[in-house]
């Protein structure tokens, strides 16, 4: 045998050994035996580089140092999944994909729901590359070496399985491991973790990856995101998944109907506790993949898939004090600050009690003895008040009339469920607010510059609004406290290379109320410039799909404010973009303006999404379900038969992927 077949040989040996132990729970070699082989194994690639794999399982054991973990874009975004808590919820939801999809024939899978931290697995030619923590969804940090030490993970695919694709999981730190930590740190007089799920979070952004290897971290595996169209359903993917080496949760069943979706939800809402891991509801998701194609996303979430909460742990504490805190927008919510109390595994001490209306729906008061739980059991919110143990002496809340920082009488007008503090421009949790809202990572996403140097910089006077940024110098911002010459270099780097930005990502850093990520990339895409956008009347704003009564007045609110106009001149001066770039504006034409498409079934020479993104890079839009509205549906493969028959009903033109081709050409 030839030293290269050895070194194969090993690792195919030891590869097979961490599966049996780490994903199958069933130990077919001693440990002692397994470092033995080890050892050989690192010998050999030491004495051969020749031969050196960046997935042998030699490169598991850690050892390497991240000092910075880059910023990296998703390649398919990782959405958000939408909350029920009822049983109600989940019948409405499946009436809504009913009627898009126009049948009953449905099938479900359920999983648990794992409360870890959410990864994607990038996997090559059957090789591993990357792994990237959730992020905000459009990117995430990578953590490819910490992963590399969590052996259940797979580093290379030999077997028959898709060859380009993602794997979706969730890092978790199984209970046991978790205590074991913990006893750790007690015996060696260290404070103990919170819990496991902000442990596990937490483990994957240690610098050493040697630290990480020693965490009983694991990954349970839930979605393969390919383009191949192998797998007819979601089930069969992972089934097949799990056959070439992913942990996959045995837990996952298919669902014929949603009744059998309940008798899930029930039995594990028992059954749960027993489990090694900490799980926080089921994930129901509509099985067959071509009927996820068509159901889409909304612009946070898939419609193919909801997430049932268990019902949330509740504790009961006393309201101290009330108190109000200022948003960048001036908004007022007052915050509960409460008697300390121990909730879903962290310390509650406040709670957001919204606005005056929910204070006096609740007719909540100082001094009360309240219940409270998570909502999502991540948020802390008041749910009531036990009247039973309400002091005599208790008065109703008097809420705020006046700024609690700047003194400025508070506005609400109305049909606005807040209260707000007009001096936009002299109140310094609005300005501070403002200024970390512009340099945030989906907005001008400026590296070097954090939220406690923003309030430093105002605090010295040394900025008073965004715009200021970008006449900072390294020799101003050097004397500040905790700043060196290299980090004041990089946050001016950081500002310059902000200029960068494409417009969308300045419409929402400028902090329109009301304006969000999704409706700034609508308005950047109709103005194509702050100038366009900043003149256009009422009418012309709500005549932009999606723009209502409210973005609109806000938006002409915000053009006719003399503050905000010169903050915009000056942000014009100094090269930030404010206009489509041209590159952008390339592949862009009017050829399907006033055209509503509905795509559905499957296609060849274009994916689904580039369907969808040439209409509208054609000045057309898609939706997602017939009405008399529509123009055109473009019809692949396999179309749902009810929407070919509503098409037909109704009269709407029905092209082929080929037609629609041509007629963009």
């Amino acid at each position: 045998m030839t030293v290269e077949e050895r070194i194969h040989l090993l690792r195919d040996e030891l590869n097979n050994h961490n599966y049996n132990y780490y994903v199958l729970d069933n130990a077919t070699i001693s440990d002692f035996d397994f470092d033995i082989k080890l050892k050989e194994l690192e010998k050999l690639e030491k004495e051969n580089p020749i031969f050196f794999d960046v997935n042998s399982p030699t490169q598991r054991v850690g050892g390497s140092i991240t000092k910075n973990f880059n910023t990296v874009v998703h390649q398919n975004r990782m959405y958000s999944l939408d909350n029920s808590y009822s049983k109600d919820d989940l019948l409405d939801w499946e009436k809504r994909i009913q009627k898009m999809l126009g049948t009953s024939e449905i099938e479900y899978t359920c999983e648990l729901k794992f409360d870890g931290a959410s990864i994607n697995l990038t996997y090559e030619n059957g090789q591993f590359i990357k792994a990237v923590t959730r992020g905000d969804g459009f990117q995430g940090d990578e953590v490819t070496n910490n992963i590399k030490t969590i052996r259940s993970i797979p580093l290379s695919i030999k077997k028959d399985f898709v060859k380009d694709f993602e794997m979706r999981g969730e890092i978790i730190l199984p209970l046991d491991g978790f205590i074991k930590m913990n006893e750790e740190r007690v015996a060696n007089d260290e404070e103990e973790y919170r819990n496991p799920r902000n442990t596990a979070s937490g483990s994957l952004k240690l610098q050493d990856s040697s630290e990480v290897a020693k965490r009983p971290l694991d990954c349970l595996l839930y979605q393969v995101v390919t383009s191949e169209r192998k797998y007819k359903t979601h089930f069969e993917s992972l089934e097949n998944a799990r056959k070439v080496g992913f942990k996959v949760p045995e837990t996952i069943a298919v669902a014929k109907n949603i009744q059998d979706v309940f008798d899930f939800v029930n039995n594990w809402d028992t059954k749960r506790h027993t489990l090694p891991y900490e799980t926080d509801g089921i994930v129901i998701k509509v099985n067959n993949l071509q009927q996820q194609e068509e159901l889409g996303y909304t612009s946070k979430a898939p419609r193919w898939a909801i997430a049932y909460k268990f019902k949330a742990e509740q504790v009961s504490t006393i309201l101290n004090e009330i108190t109000y805190q200022v948003g960048r927008t001036g908004a007022i919510t007052p915050v509960a600050n409460l008697e300390p109390v121990q909730l879903a595994g962290t310390t509650v001490k406040r709670a957001s009690l919204h606005n005056a209306d929910q204070i006096e729906k609740l007719d909540i008061r100082e001094n009360d003895t309240v219940f409270v739980e998570k909502g999502g059991e991540i948020i802390p919110k008041i749910i009531a008040v036990d009247i039973t143990k309400r002091p005599i002496s208790s008065k109703p809340i008097a809420y705020a009339t006046n700024c609690p920082e700047c003194n400025t009488e508070l506005v609400r007008t109305e049909g606005d469920a807040k209260h707000y503090c007009p001096n936009e421009f002299g109140c310094a949790p609005q300005i501070t607010g403002r200024i970390q809202h512009f340099i945030s990572r989906k907005a001008m996403d400026i590296d070097g510059l954090g939220g406690e140097t923003v309030d430093l910089l105002r605090k010295e006077g040394l900025i008073k609004n965004y715009a200021d940024l970008y006449d900072l110098k390294v020799a101003q911002v050097i004397p500040l406290e905790r700043m060196a010459e290299k980090s004041a270099q990089n946050m001016i780097s950081g500002i310059e290379k902000s200029k960068e930005i494409p417009f969308e990502k300045v419409l929402f850093a400028l902090g329109i109320r009301f304006v969000g990520e999704t409706v700034a990339k609508k308005l950047a895409k109709h103005f194509k410039s702050i100038d366009n956008l900043m003149s256009a009347t009422f009418e012309e704003l709500i005549n932009v799909d999606e723009i209502g009564d409210r973005i609109a007045q806000s938006i002409i609110e915000f053009s006719s404010n003399e503050g905000n106009i010169n903050l915009i001149n000056r942000l014009k001066e100094v090269g930030v973009q404010l206009e489509v770039s041209a590159e952008s504006l390339e592949n862009q034409t009017n050829k399907l303006e006033g055209q509503i498409f509905v795509v559905s079934g499957v296609f060849h020479q274009m994916s689904r999404n580039e369907l969808k993104k040439a209409i509208e890079d054609n000045g057309g839009k898609v939706s997602s379900s017939i009405s008399k509205k529509t123009n055109f549906i473009i019809a692949g493969d396999n179309m749902g038969p009810s929407k070919l028959t509503k098409a037909q009903d109704l009269g709407v033109t029905i092209i082929s992927e080929q037609d629609f081709i041509d007629k963009i050409s």
